[in-house]
């Protein structure tokens, strides 16, 4: 994979990240979204490919992007398709700053060092050239405004972006409320996109649970008031571990 276009993790970091303040907006659902983004670029390279609500590997060899690379990898040692929502849902510390970093050695953004009360030590992030941001939306108000199905890239797009909650961001206040709803609309225009936007919310709903379970086959019986139940527990979203004091934050 070259390094002359923008991966989606790059692109929703940047769509996220506030030209004013150099925070980034949503940053909980953000760090999912991520997560999910590094899949649909898996997904757009040929390297993984759905598996009803899971995500399978059909072509392990390198992107040449590291951090693509490094989920590639992780998800080829699984040995068997994995769902979708257990993936985003695993732990993915320092995800965001991996990829604020990423920007900040391209020349997208540049550090500015800060402290937080006049006690704790910040980093923020500023946009370096503000058109890149602009040019990334505008693709998005495109698809919104002309009613066009968008290319599998920006449909991705549009579907984390309203998974993480970036539309108040982007599209704010009562005026926004049906660019918003177009946004959200625009999740049905890729299936890969669509999966993993709604794998995205899934984990913030708690709602990653065991996939429905098929019928019963035809002719057999229900189970009656004093049978043992088969179905295995279900399995939890493994649990994001609890961060312990920084000496260094980075801005949200």
């Amino acid at each position: 994979m070259g390094r002359s276009r923008r991966t989606l993790p790059e692109e929703l970091l940047l769509l996220a990240l506030d030209p004013t303040t150099g925070t980034t907006a949503q940053p909980q659902s953000l760090d999912l979204g991520l997560a999910g983004a590094q899949l649909v670029e898996l997904a757009l390279a040929g390297r993984i490919a759905p598996d009803g609500d899971r995500i399978a590997v059909v072509a392990p060899r390198p992107t040449g992007d590291p951090t693509l690379d490094c989920a590639l990898e992780l998800l080829r040692r699984r040995g068997a398709p994995v769902r979708a929502v257990n993936w985003i849902g695993g732990p993915r510390l320092g995800l965001r700053q991996t990829y604020l970093s990423h920007l900040e050695r391209c020349g997208m953004v540049h550090a500015v060092e800060g402290q937080m009360c006049g006690v704790l030590p910040t980093t923020r992030y500023q946009a370096t050239d503000t058109a890149i941001s602009r040019e990334i939306k505008a693709r998005l108000d495109s698809a919104i405004r002309t009613g066009v199905p968008p290319d599998p890239r920006t449909a991705a797009l549009a579907a984390l972006a309203h998974a993480v909650g970036l539309g108040k961001h982007l599209y704010p206040g009562n005026e926004g409320r049906s660019s918003r709803s177009r946004l959200r609309d625009l999740i049905r225009h890729d299936p890969m996109g669509g999966l993993v936007a709604h794998a995205v919310m899934d984990v913030q709903n708690g709602a990653a649970a065991q996939p429905r379970r098929s019928p019963a086959p035809a002719g057999r019986q229900a189970a009656g008031p004093g049978a043992r139940s088969v179905q295995e527990p279900a399995r939890g979203v493994p649990a994001q571990p609890r961060h312990g004091s920084m000496a260094r934050a980075v801005a949200h």
